[in-house]
């Protein structure tokens, strides 16, 4: 098959989902399917850009290239998902929730005035128009699709990604707590400096970067966490697998998160996740003291869980193990088998 994927790009900006994005091309086109990335440069601000934004998806003919036709579309995110196409797919990340669950809160993007209330409306039509239209919709987690039904009445079948294609291993459980994020006010990455600075000779280690480092950066300093948080900034691969096969555990609790493929790529690396009652998406798979721990969205509560995993290290091991087992059953071959089915 000929298959176009559709991601919107932010430019100069790499995460999670960009690393699927490519990963999906890639494990399409060793199946001999012919796959191409389409991309379209994407800026959410100010809030008459939504709009815009939208419908310049709306706008692409991926019906055929070249003379050629274009069999399926796999969507992922907002936009993406307007596009139009006979066989649309969707596996969704996210959709717009600045104008769902976000809507009113910091996090949020729309005033209270008549302008802005009315974009939203639109924003909301436009998701249940586009995404109406898909053959089948995937989604990441169960909190992403409960996002969906809740906002547009529209069911998803539940299919996590697998993570990325790192070295995976574990080699010892040394005493730090790795954090591997774009560094975004939502993933709360300044719960973890407060929690190590109330913990003796705890030590974090915060890999990737983004818009909120520098306010980051000064929190550790005025923390005096000067020699215990390190910020790595952007790493390779093979460095960031090393981080993972050497850590305690893992923290990732963004708040009410999509999915992420952090918690697989901790368990693959046999290590316990530490998150919080909030985070969402990854409360499918991190189980309280199963897999990992599960505490309250205070940096107490987490500063109390990592000293908890130090002392316990035989448990942090049963857990990150526990974690493994789940995350082996994710593949890519059942991911892509399933795809392709509904796009046929």
């Amino acid at each position: 098959m000929r298959v176009a994927v559709c991601m919107p790009q932010v430019p100069f900006e790499r995460g999670g989902a960009e690393i699927f994005a490519d990963d999906l091309v890639a494990q399409l086109r060793q199946r001999n399917h012919e796959a191409e990335l389409v991309t379209v440069p994407y800026k959410w601000y100010p809030g008459t850009r939504v709009l815009t934004q939208a419908f310049m998806w709306r706008l692409l003919d991926l019906e055929e290239a070249n003379g050629r036709p274009i069999d399926a579309v796999i969507a992922t995110k907002f936009p993406s998902y307007g596009v139009r196409h006979p066989r649309k797919v969707v596996w969704l990340l996210h959709q717009f929730r600045q104008a769902w669950d976000l809507d009113r809160t910091e996090l949020g993007q729309f005033s209270e005035s008549a302008e802005d209330r009315a974009l939203r409306r639109q924003a909301l039509a436009f998701e249940r128009t586009a995404l109406g239209e898909a053959r089948k919709i995937f989604a990441t987690s169960g909190n992403v699709a409960r996002r969906l039904r809740d906002s547009t009445g529209l069911e998803a079948e539940l299919m996590p990604h697998p993570p990325a294609p790192l070295a995976y291993r574990c080699d010892r459980y040394d005493d730090f707590i790795l954090s591997v994020n774009r560094l975004d006010r939502a993933k709360r990455i300044d719960l973890l400096l407060e929690a190590a600075a109330s913990v003796a000779n705890l030590r974090v280690v915060i890999a990737g970067d983004g818009p909120d480092r520098e306010r980051l950066e000064r929190i550790a300093h005025d923390r005096g966490l000067n020699g215990r948080a390190e910020f790595t900034g952007r790493i390779s691969n093979a460095h960031l697998a090393d981080l993972y096969a050497s850590c305690l555990g893992v923290y990732y609790a963004p708040v009410d998160e999509d999915f992420g493929m952090v918690p697989f790529e901790a368990f693959l690396s046999e290590k316990p996740v530490l998150t919080t009652t909030d985070a969402g998406g990854p409360l499918d798979v991190v189980r309280d003291h199963e897999t990992g721990l599960v505490v309250a969205p205070r940096a107490s509560e987490l500063a109390r869980a990592c000293v908890w995993l130090r002392d316990h290290a035989d448990d942090a091991r049963t857990f990150g193990r526990a974690g493994r087992e789940i995350a082996r059953t994710v593949t890519w071959d059942a991911c892509i088998d399933r795809l392709l089915a509904a796009a046929s």
